[in-house]
């Protein structure tokens, strides 16, 4: 795949294939992507817990709030729930402020994801407090996000916006629609 093509397949995908379980060798592979990625002042003050033990996973479902946009939706079937987790935390005795690495991390880790035939969705909406009791994370290690991860089980498309409406949906095929600007609207200096 190129890296238009890597770009466009990954998407926040919300149901998955439960039956595929992601390898412990895979998550370390995604962190090593998310490792080498740029950051602000080479800070490198991201650190990550990563679960894929089905008890884990149970554990951190409920803890989670998907698809705001879709309010008649409690989220994934227990069939279609992610197999994977990795929780991205900010160790706060190395710097407060992460600028951007986040973003940058992330954005490694589920485009390598994409690469090896799964997807992913990042999720900020959290019961933090739960999560960090729970598996004994040092109070410097500050939840950012949970990434979702595990074989795609969803079709996401994009589309034109419409009416300035950035809300997605589903239609009546269950396919995720994506609303998205246009160059022309996102580019102020574009030459005719």
């Amino acid at each position: 795949m190129t890296l238009s093509e890597l770009i466009k397949k990954n998407r926040s995908y919300r149901r998955f294939d439960a039956s595929v379980r992601i390898l412990d060798e895979t998550l370390i592979e995604l962190i090593d992507l998310a490792r080498q990625a740029s950051s602000a002042r080479n800070g490198q003050a991201l650190k990550y817990l990563l679960l894929n033990k089905k008890e884990d996973c149970d554990f951190v479902f409920p803890l989670l709030s998907w698809a705001g946009y879709l309010a008649d939706w409690d989220g994934p079937s227990e069939d279609e729930r992610p197999t994977a987790y990795i929780v991205v935390l900010k160790d706060t005795e190395i710097t407060s402020n992460i600028h951007c690495d986040h973003g940058l991390a992330i954005q490694n880790i589920l485009l390598g994801a994409v690469e090896k035939g799964f997807g992913g969705c990042i999720i900020g909406a959290v019961k933090k407090e739960a999560v960090q009791s729970h598996f004994n994370i040092p109070e410097h290690l500050e939840i950012m996000y949970i990434l979702a991860l595990g074989k795609p089980s969803e079709a996401v498309v994009l589309e034109d916006m419409k009416d300035n409406d950035i809300k997605y949906w589903r239609d009546e095929n269950n396919i995720h629609h994506v609303p998205k600007r246009s160059l022309e609207e996102i580019i102020i200096n574009k030459k005719q």
